[in-house]
């Protein structure tokens, strides 16, 4: 098979094309940019679910004078409650799933509202009335239901919070624009799909005769339809390439450069080596999807 008589005919059939190559090559553009950036998207919170899950903890709320709950009937808990809420911290049961316990008085629960709202704010509250706080790390966060079973009901216990819930509903909501990305993407993708077959019919359509005389001087299937395939998978190449240089260009600018300094609540990010390693998977769904689409755009071409 002669390589560079295939690649003459290919360059030839884009030359002829250029404006439904340009087509291809956007429309491939476009959707393989929002996979990379569903990729990302999907990426990160993994990275910031991750973060969190090690350091966020599960509160156990000592009642105080202002609690209104059902355990707090009797008032703000008492020293033998507080001590029975660290016994069984400490138990045999909890103990193995807990990693590090830490105790903040009613005094320490003030200084920290003060330092969170201000003195004016925190003024409506006074030390004593303030939260006894178990805070407790635990070595699986998947576990800190058991917590809130352990003390629920129990006696001089308002409540038991988990700290990472208070998370769910950001990842929640990325999650749902993944899902769209991922969506639109696949949209873009079929249409891009969809594009090359038809520019390697209409290109092969308009060399008809060629292939006529290729037929009759005894050249192969194979010859015949790999230059066709050699241009879908050139034009959907050449959009892979934009959307890696912008899903790239779109860490570098957008994340590293905007977003990492001006969103102080996320403390972890996905980094340039993660958007460097998405660049060959889209690489390799654009080109697939074109050799598939336009061998089989082809194939059925020269059976008709």
């Amino acid at each position: 098979m002669r390589i560079g008589l295939i690649l003459a005919e290919a360059l030839g059939g884009l030359r002829r094309n250029i404006s439904m190559v340009i087509s291809v090559v956007l429309v491939t553009f476009v959707s393989l940019t929002f996979v990379g950036a569903a990729i990302l998207m999907q990426g990160q919170i993994g990275v910031m679910r991750g973060y969190w899950a090690e350091r966020a903890q599960v509160a156990v709320y000592m009642c105080s004078e202002v609690s209104e709950s059902e355990t707090c009937i009797d008032g703000a808990a008492s020293e033998e409650q507080v001590a029975a809420v660290r016994a069984q911290l400490e138990g045999e049961a909890l103990a193995p799933l807990i990693s590090s316990i830490t105790f903040d008085t009613k005094e320490e629960t003030y200084a920290k509202l003060v330092d969170q709202l201000g003195a004016e704010q925190a003024s409506v509250l006074t030390p004593d009335q303030a939260f006894e706080v178990f805070f407790v790390t635990m070595k699986d966060p998947g576990q800190s239901q058991v917590l809130a079973e352990a003390f629920s009901g129990q006696a001089g216990v308002e409540q038991v919070t988990d700290q990472l819930q208070y998370l769910d509903p950001l990842f929640s909501a990325l999650t749902v624009a993944t899902y769209i990305a991922v969506g639109i993407a696949v949209l873009m993708l079929i249409a891009a799909t969809l594009l090359i077959g038809t520019t390697i019919r209409l290109s092969a359509y308009a060399r008809r005769k060629e292939i006529g005389i290729m037929r009759l001087v005894g050249a192969s299937n194979r010859f015949i339809q790999t230059p066709f395939v050699l241009e879908g998978v050139f034009a959907a190449f050449l959009g892979s390439a934009l959307a890696s240089a912008a899903v790239v260009a779109g860490m570098h600018f957008g994340v590293e450069g905007y977003l990492r300094g001006r969103v102080p609540f996320i403390t972890t990010w996905v980094t340039m080596q993660d958007a460097v390693l998405v660049v060959p998977v889209l690489i390799g769904i654009g080109v697939v999807l074109a050799a598939l689409s336009a061998g089989f755009a082809i194939r059925r071409w020269l059976r008709t």
